[in-house]
This record gives C-alpha cells, structure tokens and sequence, in this order.
C-alpha cells in the first residue's frame, strides 16, 4: 500500500511538474526577449535563453530549499518590468550593452540577497502585510508599464519609433504581426473557456506560430530566419552569443565605479519587495486551497538562493507564480519534487526544443505579455470608488500607477513605500485610542468594602475616570488624544490611565500627558497610570520610558500601579479618608461589631462566641488553599486576606481583598464542597472561624439567629454579585 501511494505520488509530481513547465516557459521565454530585447533587437535570441535559465534555476533551487511545497517559481512579469525599464533608461544614457548585462545581472544578484536577508530577519510576514492599495497600484503599474512595452512588438514597429507616433502612424505597421499577434492573443483569451486540459499559453504560443507559419506559405520571405525582425532569432545565441556575452559581463566587473553601483540598490530592494510579495501572495492561495502552512522566512530565503542562482548563469529573476503553481496543483502534484521537475524539465526543453526558440513569433510572445499585463491589473479596485472611506484608497492605487508610467518603477516604489506609511497613520488615527471610559461609580477594587464604605464611594463616583488605551500614542493620535481626556480634565479629581494595550509611544504623546499631569496638578488632581504592558512589539520599555521623561517621580502627583486594580484600591482609600471615616485595621472588632451580628442580643452572641476560635497569622501565611477540604466561615477582626486564584506556573489571578469587618470562606461553608482559591494575609490578620459544625451545633438552641446569619450571608453575597454585574454591563457599553 505504502508503494503504490509512493508511486501515485510521483506520478502526481511528474505530470505536475510537467504541466507547470508548460505554462511557465513562455511566459518565461516571453519575459526574457522583453527585457533584453529593449537593449537591442539582436540580444532577443539571448533573452529567450536568460528566460529558460532563470526558470530552470529558480525552479530547481527555490523548490528544493523553500518553505512551500508543490509551489512553482519562474520568471515573471514585476521583473520583466523593472528591468526592462531600467534597460531602457541605461540605453538613452548611452551604456554599453554589455555593461546594460551586468547591471541586470548585478540587480538580480542583490535582489536574490536582499531576498534571503529579508528571511533570515523574520519578515516574511511583514511584507505579506503591505498595504492592499500600494500592491494593487504597483502591480497595476507594472501591467501596463508591460503592455505599453509590447505594443510595438505587437504591430511589428523597428526600435526607435515614439509609442504615440506608432498609434498615429498605421503607415509603419505590419499587418503580419497584427494576424500572429491577434491569433495568439484571441487563443489565449478563449481557450480557458473551451479546455482545461491544455494550459492556455501553449495553445496560444502554439496558434502563434502556426499562423506565421501560415502566412509563410503566402509569403516565403517570412520564412528566412537570419535578419528577420518578425522572430526571435537563431540559437546561436547559446553556442557563441550567450556564453560569450555571460563570460563578457562578469568580466567587465571591474569597470563598474561606486555611482554606478550605488544606482542598483534601489532597483534591486524595489525588486527584492515585489519578487517577494508575488510570491507570498501565491503562498498564501497555496495554503487555502491545500488546508497547509507554509514558512514564510524559509520560503525567501530559497527564492533568493534561487534568484542568487539565476543571476549569476545569467538567467532571469522569478517568483512564485499563480498561474503554473495552480495547473501544478491540478495535475496531481503531491510534493516539492514537482518543482524539482518543472526545473528539469525546462532544462531538457533548452537542450532539445533550443533550435525551435527561433521561430517563435516575436509578436506571438508580445501577445501574451499584453494579456498578462491586463490581467494584472486590480479591477475590483473600482469598487474602493462607491464609498467616500475607500476612495483615499484608491486615490493611492492610481498615484502609485501614474508615477510608475510617467517616470519609473523605481520612483513608484519609492512613492509607495511614502504613501503606505501615510495610510498607516491614517488608520491610526482613524481608530479611537480610548477602548472604554468608566467612571468611579461604575468599577470598584477588588478590595471588598462595608455597605456604608460602598455607598460612599458610588456617591463620590464621579471623582475618578478611568480610560482603558490602546494602539500606537505617537504624534498622530496625541490631538485625538487629548481631545478624548479634555472633558473629563476639568472637572475629575482622579484619572487613571490604564496601559496594557498600549502598542507604542513616542516623545509627542509624552509631552501631551504632560500637559495633562500639569493641568490636573494645578487643580489638586491626580494621573495614575496602571498595567505597563511588560513588552511590546518594538521592544521598548514604557515604565523606564515614563521614568526617564520626568512624567512620574515622587514629587509630582503621578503615579504608576502595577495593575489597576492597585491604582483603583487607592483612589477609593483616598475617598473614605477624605470623608473621615475612622480608619480600618487598628484594633481588633468584637463579635458584635462584624457587620453581620450588628444588633444582636448579648446573650446569643455569647452562645456564638463560645463556638467560634479566634486566630492570628501574619503576613504572608496562607489561610487556606484552593482544592483543600475545609467548611470554616472567617471573619476579619483587623487586617487585610487577599483571595488568590492560581493559574500556570506561579502566576496567579488577584480576585478579591477582604478587609476589617469583612468574611470570606462562604461557598465551602454553605455548600462543603473544596476551597476554589487560596486565601493569604496581607497582613498581619486576626480571624473569627466559625466551622459548619460548630454553627450547627449553635443553630440547635439560636435558630432564628442562626436564619438570620445566613440570611445575612445571602444578602451580602447578593449585594457583590450586583456590584459585579454592574461593572459587567458598564465593560459591555464602554
């Protein structure tokens, strides 16, 4: 079983790969002839060789070391694009053609670099995450910078002719290459609607070339092959012109001076960028249509040893591509070695079809590109026009793709890389920096207080606002800021500035708080801030960050809590000063001063005394501990018991803080089942403990009292489940 699934599988690898070299190797031939072709008509047969090589290449390589198995990589159109037009600009400068070469070789050379650096720095995900508009304007660009290159090879107009002189002059046209290139273009569109079998390119390379053949017939000299401007030209070029011509460029290395090679590096990172995302566009299809994963890092770093490769056999730069990855994928293919076949393959098909390469209509492959740089462009971006929030957007995607046609590719990528980080603060500042707003009256401590305590503090409420933050405080967000906090600035004693989702922070926003500390200090007012995120994605420390600002030192009426719950605890300890409240924790409660037995006769509480044990544990003892069997119901004479829940590792979740008066341990005393959390003094602490045994025992002779006492339980533990529902619904509506 186990070797027939083998062989299944290889054979699924095998008529994939196979299938893929079908679709990629016009395509790559084609993408070859355009790019070397702008240097001049006699490097055509040259370009459609660096095409078969640079998907031979990158097919192999990036196959056998990248991180997406059954992907297909080859030449495609960004790099046919940005070289091409960086061709021509080096011809109107007058550059040496074999210096024009090296200049290509070089760029994909450092593209392939820049690619594995890209991987080893981990971020292949970031590149992923470009935004929509840039990519959709890039790519956009790149199509029709593809289209307006071909057109003169479409209508077979010489080298040297102004694109707006050949649309006006039909004088100049041939009417052979209009036929060959209108049979190929007319295959290409239909032949997906017709069969699946056969991969469009070949039937429309294939009808192509019949109908120059065709035409042949009628006119014998189409059929000369030496100085034909109509085809690629003679395979020479690979016994003497291209190994000639690779051994020449690298040769000429060391004529290159620094300006020269300062000017590839923005080229080559604009490469590097749109090689990279094509591919991981096409990774991230892959992983939807195969329910896989595939590894970002690892897959750049094997398209740029691939793209490395390539450059330097003097092949064409590649990418992951849709179009054979998909009919890869459709003929069966289980593994990587598909890729590795696809590479063989079109290897084999540069050994044994090489003599054929010249017939290929030049106009034939000019159709191709033309439909393939139509298909690039985003059409869905029309719809960004329907809606007043989208239409910034698509203001982008139509920059992008002016500046690409009116002067370059590379200003374009320059041009985005502006207008990304425009939209990234536009979205920033679009989005609220305030996740909720609650006031004092709205959420308590976990310090649980006595009735008269809690009524004071929802009375005196709106003292204290509490603002949850989020996202990036940078100099963007710092008006929309300030505008959020200002209402509250001037009439608040208490504002609390909660930091755990705060993602960055930068000197404006710094100065804007300072202005708020300020404001609230000349008031008598206070800023607290709580919950210091521990990292964040830059890394950056906020708390030595705040610190070293001079926003909170001991002077100033700022403070910084660990959590919020510490900074909540201690505004409402302000507030019960404040009012004079005699203060907690000095003298130990008598049995008649807990706020459950207030009013009692003096006789019962005796009986019930006689059945409770009073205890001391001092700071830090556990009291009891979650999972432990226990019954006991305690009341807090003086001091402080902290209600812990333990969670991984020695973590653990703060619940609640009882203080003086207050009882905890109610659940296993009313329904004796285990402890569901530790209980710990926070201080030094003196208890009453009263077992379900010995309250038993007492409600035999006190019933009422004993009715009463749970009653009391009852209500008090009514009262919290309030208070708690009531901060949950005010979580819900901020």
């Amino acid at each position: 079983m186990a070797d027939t699934l083998q062989s299944k599988g290889l054979a699924g690898d095998f008529w994939g790969g196979l299938a893929a070299m079908l679709v990629a190797l016009p395509a790559a031939i084609a993408f070859g002839v355009t790019i070397f072709s702008a240097i001049g008509p006699t490097y055509g047969s040259q370009g459609a060789f660096a095409g078969i090589l640079g998907a031979t290449a990158i097919g192999l390589i990036a196959a056998a070391l990248g991180g997406t198995p059954r992907l297909i990589s080859a030449p495609c159109a960004p790099a046919a694009a940005v070289l091409s037009a960086l061709a021509i600009e080096m011809v109107r400068k007058g550059t040496d053609p074999i210096q024009i070469l090296l200049m290509l070789s070089l760029i994909g050379l450092l593209a392939g670099g820049l690619q594995i650096v890209f991987g080893l720095l981990k971020l292949g995900r970031l590149i992923k995450y470009m935004p929509y508009p840039v990519v959709s304007g890039y790519l956009s660009g790149v199509g029709l910078v593809i289209i307006l290159s071909q057109i003169p090879k479409f209508l077979g107009v010489p080298k040297g002719h102004d694109l707006l002189q050949i649309l006006s002059q039909p004088a100049h046209w041939r009417w052979q290459s209009l036929v060959v290139g209108g049979a190929t273009a007319a295959v290409m569109l239909l032949a997906p609607k017709l069969t699946k079998a056969v991969p469009a390119v070949i039937l429309a390379l294939a009808a192509g070339i019949l109908a120059y053949l065709g035409l042949g017939l009628i006119d014998p000299a189409l059929m000369v092959l030496n100085g034909n401007a109509l085809l690629v030209g003679p395979a020479a070029g690979v016994q003497g012109g291209f190994l000639d011509s690779l051994t020449g460029r690298w040769l000429a290395v060391g004529k290159l001076n620094l300006p020269q090679i300062q000017e590839l590096l923005m080229p080559a990172l604009t490469l590097a960028v749109l090689l990279s995302i094509d591919t991981l566009k096409t990774c991230v299809v892959m992983d939807s249509l195969t329910r896989s994963r595939h590894d970002s890092n690892k897959e750049l770093i094997g398209q740029g040893l691939g793209n490395l490769s390539s450059a330097v056999i003097g092949g064409v730069p590649g990418a992951g591509t849709m179009g054979a990855t998909l009919v890869n994928l459709s003929s069966g293919a289980q593994s990587r070695r598909s890729g590795l076949f696809e590479g063989g393959f079109a290897l084999a098909a540069m050994l044994v079809l090489g003599s054929l390469i010249a017939w290929v209509p030049i106009a034939s492959l000019a159709a191709i590109l033309i439909v393939i740089g139509v298909r690039m462009f985003d059409t869905k971006s029309l719809h960004l026009l329907k809606s007043k929030s989208t239409v910034l957007d698509f203001c982008v995607i139509v920059a992008v793709v002016l500046v690409a046609e009116t002067i370059s590719l590379i200003a374009a990528s320059a041009v985005g890389i502006g207008l990304a980080i425009m939209l990234f603060i536009r979205e920033q500042i679009r989005s609220s920096n305030v996740r909720r707003k609650i006031y004092g009256n709205q959420i308590f401590s976990k310090q649980i207080r006595l009735p008269d305590e809690r009524q004071i503090l929802e009375d005196r409420g709106h003292q204290t606002v509490l603002f949850e933050l989020q996202g990036s405080l940078f100099f963007g967000t710092t008006d929309q800021l300030y505008t959020a906090l200002e209402a509250d600035l001037k009439t608040c004693k208490y504002m609390i500035l909660d930091m755990r989702r705060v993602q960055t922070f930068d000197i404006s926003a710094a100065h804007m708080l300072e202005l708020v500390k300020d404001m609230l200090s000349e008031r008598g007012a206070f800023l607290l801030f709580s919950h210091f995120p521990r990292s964040v994605p830059t890394g950056q420390d906020l708390e030595a960050y705040f610190n070293a600002l001079g926003l909170v030192h001991p002077e100033s009426q700022s403070q910084i809590f660990a959590e919020l719950d510490g900074a909540l605890e201690w505004v409402e300890n302000r507030i019960l000063a404040e009012t004079q409240i005699a203060p907690r924790h000095e003298k130990a409660l008598a049995l008649r001063e807990i706020e459950i037995f207030k009013g009692r006769k003096e006789t019962t509480l005796a009986d019930l005394e006689a059945c409770i044990e009073s205890k001391i544990f001092l700071k830090g003892e556990r009291i009891f501990s979650r999972g432990e069997i226990g019954d006991e119901l305690f009341m807090i004479r003086r001091g402080t018991v902290r209600i812990e829940l333990p969670i991984e590792g020695e973590q653990t979740h703060h619940i609640a803080t009882f203080g003086q008066g207050d009882f905890f341990g109610e659940m296993a005393f009313l329904d004796l089942q285990a402890r569901s959390a530790d209980a710990i003094a926070s201080e030094e602490t003196e208890l009453f403990v009263l077992s379900r045994e010995q309250f038993e025992v007492f409600a035999e002779g006190h019933f009422k009292t004993a009715a009463r006492l749970l009653a009391g339980l009852a209500r008090v533990l009514s009262l919290r489940l309030r208070y708690a529902d009531a901060e949950l619904r005010a979580m819900q509506l901020s």
